[in-house]
């Protein structure tokens, strides 16, 4: 019998990340939940196992070198490989210009994009002796589009976009696929404000501009399961012929720019 495929998803303890690791669960994976909150994450592998899926919890700082030391070994000392990598942790910064200044700028790439580069550089060895390898980033429209407030963030997003490009044709000889999505406006912690004064999506300029107006042509934010489901597809062996692409899930929204 054929050993299941192995995921590993960073930032899998809750929304996009929670959401592509219980729906490679679903879909027969095994899958490592790697996060710094090991009781939110703890969560989410509880409710994958109880609905028959396989899940296991490794803490992961992708931020810290010695900490994706110690999760590479790890990985490599209880499985021995790996066949799909998504790397989705990060954190959010609306930082104003005003305000930013290079050690805030440099802490959201070492999260953003330095980490995604610095675990998939440890695990390409493991990554290189799979059949059917996958690497999946998840940017953001933000990568894509420029916006107020978001130089940090938008720059390291953007720095994730052709990073996806750029390796996928570096590992085509190997035959490992790389592909990226770019979530828009999706239901998420992320869209809390920052100030405390609450969610994004339920603020009166969200719901005039880009719902009643049709900024979104699907007039609605998207879920995390929305994008787990594209991702499902990329990390899936029906993916054979797509490698360094970059995939818009965002209700239309890049459409209407």
């Amino acid at each position: 019998m054929n050993e299941p495929r192995l995921a590993i998803v960073t930032g899998a303890a809750r929304g996009i990340g929670a959401a592509i690791a219980t729906r490679l669960a679903t879909d027969g994976v095994t899958v490592i939940l790697a996060d710094i909150d090991l009781p939110e994450a703890s969560a989410v592998a509880h409710a994958i196992t109880r609905s028959g899926g396989t899940a296991e919890l490794v803490h992961l700082d992708i931020a810290d070198a010695a900490s994706v030391a110690d999760f590479t070994a790890l990985i490599k000392d209880r499985f021995n490989h790996c066949d799909v990598l998504v790397n989705n942790a990060a954190i959010l910064d609306s930082t104003p210009l005003s305000h930013l200044d290079m050690e805030r700028f440099r802490h959201v790439h070492s999260v953003n994009l330095d980490g995604a580069v610095s675990l998939t550089l440890a695990l390409l060895p493991m990554l290189r002796r799979s059949a059917s390898a996958r690497i999946l980033n998840i940017a953001s429209i933000m990568g894509l589009r420029g916006s107020r407030d978001s130089l940090a963030y938008s720059t390291a997003k953007g720095g994730l976009v052709n990073f996806t490009r750029s390796l996928a044709c570096d590992l085509a000889d190997d035959n490992i696929l790389v592909n990226a999505i770019a979530p828009g406006f999706i239901d998420t912690r992320m869209a809390l404000q920052p100030d405390g004064s609450g969610h994004e999506h339920q603020t009166d300029w969200f719901k005039d501009i880009y719902l009643k107006h049709g900024r979104i042509p699907l007039r609605r934010p998207g879920t995390p399961e929305d994008v787990a489901a594209a991702a499902a597809f990329f990390c899936s062996d029906d993916c054979r012929y797509v490698t360094g692409q970059i995939l818009l899930v965002d209700g239309g929204l890049s459409a209407t720019f």
